[in-house]
């Protein structure tokens, strides 16, 4: 009725440590760029909506903020 409830690990299943690895390694590109894309786009609506800028001007900030950051970052 009562089993053996040991504390040994569990074998049966060898880990894949280079696949886990590179996932976690496009976790953290995936964080990165995406981060840099809502920066910037935060950064173009604040040009184009709340400043003088226009759409243009937006445009040209999500551009220029994109770039600067992605360089930064990298």
């Amino acid at each position: 009725m009562a089993e053996d409830f040991s504390n040994e690990p569990i074998v049966s299943a060898p880990m894949d440590y280079p696949q886990h690895e590179r996932t976690y390694a496009g976790f953290l590109w995936l964080v990165k760029y995406g981060s840099i894309a809502i920066v910037a786009i935060l950064l173009a609506m604040l040009a184009s909506l709340i400043g003088s800028w226009g759409i243009l001007g937006g445009l040209f900030v999500f551009i220029a903020s994109g770039a600067v950051l992605a360089y930064v970052l990298s």
